[in-house]
């Protein structure tokens, strides 16, 4: 609720900020808050609430509610892997209560209700079934499918803040400034983003060019650490990015999912180090050998 009450006042503009949550976020208290500040909001639920007139449940009404239509989404499963859920659309306004304990300092609020759930039993996941709460206009099929995509972007949210504070360890620096930390965290922000889209790139277009991700310097490294220098030798980004999982401590058998991020993380740290060492060499080289000319003039 503070970060709410912190980031509606700092970004302003209240009703264009959308806070995206997951079930830790449905509290019926954040609702109110975001009401109160004009600002928007949209949750996937945990907690079945009293729904209309307080008779009945959001659970059962959404029963009665018809099919709307169907989305595809694409969903990592347990080992990263990218498979497509068939997802069937509910989706109703309605007034929805507070909990009962709090009826009396909490009044009612009309909100709208998206369901959205995967028919069958996909293999190396759970089915999906996400109960959706949003103060958010939701009129049609259209601007219900938007709700939901924007929802399904908070895995790769929660994947971006991990490489901040796990891979970049942000925790663990010593700067004892908040301007200094804030300028710390900025740049790890821009290296975070780049371990985050080689992994998105690499699922979304595996047969790209490894130009559109990596330097030429990086990209003649990596080609050398392949055994691969010949200039006529096509490699796509993916291949790329299997050398950079290498360097990580990934091993690469026919049965392992994709590198993930952390994998990514540590082999670009190799990666960066060698070349620096590639740089410093060349350096040193082009020096020895503009030395070595003078002497000879």
């Amino acid at each position: 609720m503070e970060n709410l009450r912190q980031s509606t006042t700092l970004l302003g503009d209240p009703p264009r900020r959308v806070h995206i949550g997951d079930r830790e976020s449905d509290i019926y208290e954040l609702f109110c808050e975001a009401e109160q500040a004009e600002t928007k909001f949209l949750v996937r639920t945990c907690v079945d609430r009293l729904a209309g007139r307080g008779q009945t449940t959001i659970s059962k009404k959404m029963k009665r509610e018809r099919v709307r239509g169907t989305h595809r989404l694409e969903v990592p499963d347990q080992r990263g892997k990218i498979s497509t859920a068939k997802l069937h659309l509910r989706f109703r306004q309605m007034t929805v209560h507070p909990p009962i304990g709090r009826q009396g300092h909490y009044s009612p609020l009309t909100l709208t209700v998206i369901n959205a759930k995967e028919r069958g039993t996909p293999q190396e996941r759970d089915p999906i079934h996400w109960k959706l709460l949003t103060n958010l206009s939701v009129e049609d099929l259209s601007a219900a499918i938007e709700k939901l995509e924007w929802y399904a972007q908070r895995w790769k949210i929660e994947t971006f803040h991990q490489v901040i504070k796990s891979g970049c360890r942000t925790e663990e620096s010593k700067l004892r400034s908040a301007d200094r930390l804030t300028n710390f965290i900025a740049v790890l922000f821009v290296i975070a983003r780049r371990v985050l889209r080689l992994t998105m790139v690499n699922r979304a277009d595996s047969e790209a060019s490894g130009d559109i991700a990596f330097t030429d310097t990086e990209l003649k490294i990596l080609d050398h650490l392949a055994g691969s220098v010949e200039q006529e030798t096509t490699r796509t980004i993916k291949d790329y990015l299997t050398e950079i999982a290498k360097l990580g401590d990934y091993l690469a058998r026919g049965k392992d999912p994709p590198p993930g991020n952390m994998v990514l993380w540590r082999g670009l740290t190799r990666l960066t180090d060698i070349h620096l060492g590639f740089e410093l060499k060349n350096q040193i080289v082009g020096n020895w050998r503009l030395l070595a000319n003078r002497h000879r003039v």
